[in-house]
């Protein structure tokens, strides 16, 4: 009788074994309770947006014994804690890993990357009034609007809006990469070379309140909407702010035509002796039941795409930007926006030549071109690369000699005819002294400076002609040698038209830390926009 029982006992066994290992498998499977275990703390280094988490937190310790203490920072300055090894803590749950794991790249430390868990999704949006979203559709023609969209009306000083500080937060630095790669016009991730010249400066012309954090934005944001048009955040606290009803006028959520930047809040392990725990939570975060919770608590949308959508997050994402993976990119679009926000005035002096040879059709490329940088030109660079509010543009013309010079500050629509109006005059000289009217625009720039020494100040030189006038290449840089230090840091950029030297004119421009673009073989509108923006 043994020997019959035996395969009994066995079958039986491997039965239990069996049911074991299915309850497990179903138990970490999304959807499923991961089941209590041993009670655990755990130290949770934590975006400050998730503090909205804070009420299923008493779920979470009676569904799994797991208690969390949760320290919360902005993302992009958790990000710099954790790559320094700043840090005491179990896990982190940030609204993005990308920041972190770009300085982790940057320091060859990519092996020590954690385990990652993706726990809800919500992409970077623009909250807008709808009078101003109604007014901004009219100009394009599908009536989508864009980031570049955007930045020709911030630039046009028709749009006032919120965004957090993207040198702090996560959702400041993700329209931060949005709106770049929308002015490098390439779709793909950001590289070095597409952000060498500052093309945001018209954008940020209409950024009218910061804060650290989303959370803080959204609170400022309804204190002072009356001044504000947008609010760029995520979706997820737009939503917020329309469900709270705090608001006088609630926003319409704009996706961007030309892309936006997607956050993920990925559950990070710091300690590998937390794993365990770690499982336990990242489970019991993606399960079915917590999933909803989360959405309808949070307005985030669920990782499981089996859950239906609240209405609110019922609109397709559309275009998903690349984050830059390359933390250089990330320091040149910081720095621009460091810079931008330290104040102070932007002025561009146009050096354009006026001989005789740029009579009739030249002359008219040349008043479409300036046309085009006050706005006429209504492709996506066009929006980025035109004159914005606050700019300083002074227009020298030059033949043998200096013809006139004159200059405006834009502020308005009238600004803009009279820059129209400033090449509009026909008059023009026999000579080309294109090194003498340089060395002028440099005593000119250096008086600027001198008088308002925080002033950004670049000049861009145009000929179609050879120097036959004035001073020499060589004299003129023996004379910029000689310039005080804040005049020797302006550079040049030079525009080869026509007949001129282009290996002069790219020696200037590398003499003065700028560089040369080619009209010859691209219009010259095109041209103008290769170098607009390129002050530093």
């Amino acid at each position: 009788m043994t020997a019959r029982g035996t395969p009994g006992r066995h079958r039986r066994r491997a039965l239990t074994a069996l049911t074991l290992a299915c309850l497990w498998i179903l138990a970490t499977l999304p959807g499923c309770s991961p089941g209590r275990g041993e009670p655990v703390t755990l130290r949770v280094l934590a975006s400050s947006e998730l503090a909205d988490m804070q009420p299923l937190f008493d779920d979470l310790r009676r569904d799994t014994g797991i208690t969390l203490t949760m320290e919360y920072q902005g993302t992009v300055e958790a990000a710099a804690n954790l790559a320094s090894g700043r840090y005491r803590h179990d896990v982190a749950w940030l609204s993005s890993s990308r920041p972190f794991q770009l300085l982790l790249k940057e320091s060859g430390r990519q092996a020590d990357s954690p385990l990652s868990t993706s726990t809800m999704r919500s992409p970077v949006v623009v909250g807008m009034k709808p009078d101003v979203a109604q007014r901004l559709r009219q100009s394009p023609p599908d009536g989508q609007l864009s980031w570049a969209d955007l930045a020709d009306a911030a630039a046009a000083g028709t749009l006032k809006y919120a965004m957090a500080d993207p040198r702090r937060s996560n959702s400041g630095l993700a329209a931060l990469v949005g709106v770049a790669t929308a002015a490098a016009g390439k779709g793909g991730a950001l590289r070095p070379e597409d952000v060498s010249c500052d093309r945001l400066r018209g954008f940020f012309a209409g950024h009218a309140l910061a804060e650290d954090s989303s959370g803080r934005l959204a609170e400022a944001y309804a204190r002072g909407e009356d001044g504000l048009d947008a609010l760029i955040t995520y979706e997820s606290e737009l939503l917020s702010l329309n469900r709270a009803g705090t608001l006088h006028t609630p926003l319409e959520i704009v996706y961007p035509k030309d892309g936006i930047v997607l956050s993920d809040y990925p559950l990070m392990l710091l300690d590998p002796a937390k794993r365990s725990a770690y499982d336990r939570l990242a489970s019991w975060l993606r399960s079915g039941p917590v999933q909803q919770k989360i959405m309808d608590r949070t307005l985030r949308r669920p990782v499981d795409p089996d859950i239906t959508r609240v209405p609110g997050l019922r609109a397709p994402l559309g275009n998903a930007l690349y984050f830059p993976d390359s933390q250089a990119v990330v320091d040149r679009l910081l720095a621009d926006y460091d810079s931008a926000k330290k104040g102070g005035t932007t002025r561009v002096i146009f050096l354009l030549d006026f001989s005789g040879s740029m009579r009739g059709e030249r002359s008219a490329n040349l008043r479409a071109t300036m046309n085009g940088l006050s706005g006429a030109d209504d492709s996506g660079s066009g929006k980025f690369t035109r004159f914005h509010v606050g700019e300083t543009v002074t227009v020298m013309r030059f033949g043998g000699r200096v013809l006139d010079e004159r200059s405006v500050t834009y502020t308005g629509a009238a600004d803009l005819e009279r820059l129209r109006g400033m090449v509009a005059d026909d008059g023009f000289d026999t000579g080309t002294a294109v090194w003498s009217a340089l060395d002028h625009a440099y005593r000119t720039a250096a008086d600027a400076v001198a008088k308002d020494p925080g002033q950004r100040v670049s000049i861009v030189l145009m000929t179609d002609g050879e120097n036959n006038a004035g001073i020499s290449l060589d004299a003129f840089l023996a004379r910029y040698a000689a310039l005080p230090p804040a005049a020797r840091a302006i550079r040049t950029y030079t525009v080869r038209y026509g007949e001129a030297d282009a290996r002069e004119l790219d020696r200037a421009a590398r003499a003065t830390g700028g560089h040369m673009a080619d009209a010859t073989g691209q219009s010259l509108l095109n041209a103008f926009k290769e170098i607009r923006g390129c002050h530093e």
